[in-house]
């Protein structure tokens, strides 16, 4: 049987403890990245459209990290978006982050209802592999 180990980088341990889930499972060498959105440390959500793409993005690379991975080993990216017409500058975004090639493969999802009153704009799942 293959290992599973959660990964939860410092400042998301209450992610794990309160919320009851993991920012990653390390599957061999396989990670499953779950959503991650555009809180900061504090847990509170960043303000302005692109500062809150960028601060899932930096969560993304954070849980990553703490993984022994990087955004460069991500093979597929699914993103969920309250607004589609976002997608210009998410893409901006991304491609500040994403830029090893062969780029991830990407989906991304209408999730009107992530907002809420939350005011969340987009949550960011991945899936990386380590180099062998």
């Amino acid at each position: 049987m293959i290992e599973r180990k959660a990964i939860v980088p410092p400042g998301m341990e209450a992610v794990y403890a309160k919320i009851r889930y993991a920012p990653a499972v390390k599957v061999g060498s396989t990670i499953y990245v779950s959503g991650q959105i555009g809180r900061d440390a504090a847990m509170q959500l960043v303000e302005g459209r692109e500062a809150q793409i960028v601060q899932a993005f930096e969560n993304l690379k954070r849980v990553l990290e703490a993984a022994d991975a990087s955004l460069n080993d991500v093979v597929d990216l699914t993103t969920f978006h309250t607004d589609m017409r976002d997608l210009p500058l998410f893409m901006r975004v991304r491609d500040r982050y994403l830029t090893a090639h062969p780029l991830p493969a990407w989906t991304a999802v209408g999730a009107h209802m992530l907002g809420g009153a939350a005011g969340y704009i987009v949550e960011i799942k991945a899936v990386a592999v380590l180099p062998e």
